[in-house]
């Protein structure tokens, strides 16, 4: 299964289709196909890597690492989500990045809405513990 992703290389912006295979990822960039591979844990998702950048602020307060604007947020209060669900999408340098729940549970307050511009390290949006 391929993923869909903008990059950036040497100052310009590309529309790439990522698939993992096996310890390497095939890569399209305009109808040419690349294979790259990446140092460290072979066995590393994007997914997991994403997850890695999302910082949380004790317990179920979460905010990016990055500043950026908000592009969308996909939840509201009172809703129940899960760890991993993508609650918000913010753009940070041409780049979209997936902010995700890192607990399960009912979200209480959010600090945020669409078309905000955010500063690192911000809570952006406060999750309480149903485990």
């Amino acid at each position: 299964m391929s993923e869909k992703r903008k990059v950036i290389v040497d100052d310009e912006e590309y529309n790439v289709e990522l698939e993992k295979k096996g310890s390497s990822w095939k890569v399209k960039i305009r109808n040419r196909e690349f294979t790259v591979k990446l140092e460290g844990d072979k066995n590393k998702s994007i997914k997991e890597n994403k997850k890695r950048k999302k910082t949380k602020i004790g317990n179920g307060t979460i905010s990016s690492s990055i500043p950026g604007k908000i592009i969308s947020v996909n939840i509201d209060i009172g809703d129940l989500v899960n760890e991993g669900d993508v609650l918000v999408i913010l753009e940070a340098m041409k780049m979209q990045n997936e902010i995700v729940s890192p607990i399960k549970g009912i979200v209480k307050n959010i600090n945020c809405k669409t078309g905000d511009s955010i500063d690192a390290n911000v809570p952006l949006i406060i999750v309480e513990d149903k485990t």
